[in-house]
């Protein structure tokens, strides 16, 4: 049975705390079990090894740390890594080198204006700043229109060209009203241009349809008909609605020494990241809670066949929306104390590059 932090506070003692703490950032600095006569060396008061060794009997009785093996040094379980990354973690300011290089490295990816590239650096850069996978989940994103217009292709059908901000464009086919002329298509293609210029699609949808009456007031029967055909078009979704995942430094969660079952649940993670099952859940945590979330081990099912540590934290666009997450993907080891403010430096950068390439509507 799990147990909040706040339980374990209460039956710990300063001792067992100190000696705790000490033992998970031994463990997570070296990847290696922890022994009593290790741990006598690393506390401030000066303590035997047996007397260690008594506490370390009581944390493994709640819980908080296990023999992986015959070793007979101790390392923190998921349960306590949970305990210590919620009540004991001590996170720092990102040093000023790596602000440095992540400013830099973003910004000068956002000078070529194309959001994929910007995402991609952004994984990249963790990857190397961790030395596990970084990786970036991204919503499909709602596009931020530029311009739109209506073609006529024939008689009765025209196509609708939408183009974003960002350079993205969809066409999209709807049937034209008996006895459409070239400037009822040409009023319908200003009146809604001026209404949609600078807004997102669910943006220009809401404010079209709020401005039904007026319309029928402006516009002629037939140029009405077509306005509303473009409505409905601009209500259609465009590409796949699906998560776009961007993921970086695979190779430094794979390696030579890993045994076969641990090299099969990091590939089938990969797969299961390429097949984006959960990542719909994932973004949705994302959106109703806030900054930096650690996942440990099996505490996400997406992460949890490969027993693997997961940071994250969402990334806005101009509008304040959540619209990703980004974060590292590693052993359950890492150095979260060093990690954390990384991640969440990145995902500030993210946004505000974001904000100033889609301004608000």
């Amino acid at each position: 049975m799990t147990r909040a932090p706040e339980d374990f506070l209460s039956v710990l003692n300063a001792r067992s705390q100190e000696i705790f703490r000490r033992l998970v950032e031994r463990y997570l600095d070296t990847g290696v079990p922890v022994g009593s006569r290790d741990l006598s060396r690393l506390l401030q008061v000066e303590l035997s090894p047996a007397s260690v060794r008594n506490v370390m009997a009581d944390l493994e009785d709640l819980g908080l740390i296990a023999a992986p093996h015959t070793s007979a040094g101790r390392a923190p379980t998921q349960q306590g890594l949970r305990f210590f990354v919620d009540s004991m973690l001590e996170v720092g300011a990102v040093d000023e080198d790596h602000r440095s290089q992540i400013s830099r490295q973003i910004e000068g990816t956002a000078g070529r204006g194309k959001i994929e590239d910007l995402l991609s650096e952004a994984s990249s850069l963790l990857s190397g700043l961790s030395q596990g996978a970084g990786v970036v989940i991204a919503t499909k994103a709602d596009m931020v229109l530029k311009h739109i217009e209506f073609v006529r292709l024939d008689a009765t059908r025209a196509m609708a060209i939408l183009v974003g901000q960002d350079g993205q464009v969809e066409n999209r086919i709807l049937d034209l009203p008996p006895g459409f002329t070239a400037s009822a298509l040409q009023q319908a293609s200003n009146y809604l241009a001026h209404y949609v210029v600078g807004r997102t699609l669910a943006e220009a949808r809401r404010v079209l349809n709020e401005r039904r009456a007026e319309q029928r007031a402006e516009l002629d029967e037939l140029t009405q008909k077509l306005v509303d055909a473009g409505i409905a078009t601009l209500s259609e979704p465009g590409g796949n609605g699906s998560p776009t995942v961007i993921v970086r430094g695979r190779g430094n969660l794979i390696n030579d020494t890993m045994a076969s079952d641990e090299l099969l649940r990091m590939r089938q993670l990969f797969d299961e990241l390429e097949s984006k099952d959960g990542l719909l859940e994932l973004l949705g945590d994302a959106e109703r809670g806030q900054g930096v979330r650690i996942f440990i081990g099996s505490e996400n099912k997406l992460f949890s066949l490969s027993g693997s540590s997961v940071i994250l934290s969402p990334y806005k666009d101009a509008n304040d929306r959540v619209v990703g997450v980004l974060g590292v993907i590693g052993p359950t080891r890492l150095n979260y104390a060093r990690i954390v403010p990384v991640v969440d430096y990145t995902a500030n950068v993210i946004s505000q590059m974001m904000a100033r390439g889609r301004p608000k509507a």
